[in-house]
């Protein structure tokens, strides 16, 4: 009997934003690349993040183990972008720097207020 041989295709799908997702689900190629380097197996992976299949998780990796260069060129992008976002935003934020030392001090007093006597 001789074995047919499926040319299955990668479990990603594009998003309009950038981000690669992985399977059915909405876990992002990321998440699941940076548990594999973290030292996860396919399995921990898919405990951790219930709605992955396992087939799709094992087809991730071998993608990536096979164009390592190209996915962390993406994510070193990804990352980079991210980080550009957020200095943008916080530098939109007005400087709280004021409210944030009243409200510790309000903290510290009312610490001081509830604590019990000493014996």
């Amino acid at each position: 009997m001789a074995l047919t041989i499926h040319n299955d295709a990668v479990p990603f799908r594009l998003e309009e934003s950038g981000a690669v997702r992985v399977g059915d689900c909405r876990v992002i190629l990321d998440v699941v690349i940076r548990e594999f380097n973290n030292g996860s197996d396919p399995k921990e992976i898919v405990r951790a993040f219930s709605t992955l299949q396992l087939a799709d998780v094992y087809a991730t990796i071998a993608y990536y183990l096979r164009h390592r260069n190209e996915v962390d060129d993406y994510l070193s992008g990804r990352r980079e972008e991210a980080a550009r976002l957020r200095r943008e935003i916080e530098a939109s934020q007005p400087d709280r720097t004021d409210e944030r030392a009243k409200l510790l001090a309000r903290k510290a007093q009312m610490e001081l207020d509830h604590a019990s006597p000493a014996k």
